[in-house]
């Protein structure tokens, strides 16, 4: 089955995994994202998922669009070291 199937937000209003911005009421709304994203089996496989297809926007795997792309790059600088 695929991991989708058991993810908690399967019954979330799926707006609120996408905020407009990250300040402000955002920022409440990305919590609130990331606590069902806490309560879910699946959010190693969702955060995967989101870095491997490129999701830019909306909270996956319990992470923001900031925090992924802090993810990137971190991973990028350490790529770059061990080269």
């Amino acid at each position: 089955m695929d991991w989708r199937h058991r993810a908690a937000c399967r019954d979330e209003d799926p707006e609120l995994f996408f905020p407009i911005g990250n300040t402000g009421p955002a920022l409440l709304q990305i919590e609130d994202a990331k606590a069902v994203c806490r309560r879910c089996d699946v959010i190693d496989q969702c955060l995967q998922w989101a870095l491997e297809s490129g999701q830019d926007a909306g909270v996956w795997g319990g992470m923001s669009e900031d925090e992924r792309r802090a993810l990137k790059r971190r991973a990028a600088r350490a790529r770059s070291r061990m080269a």
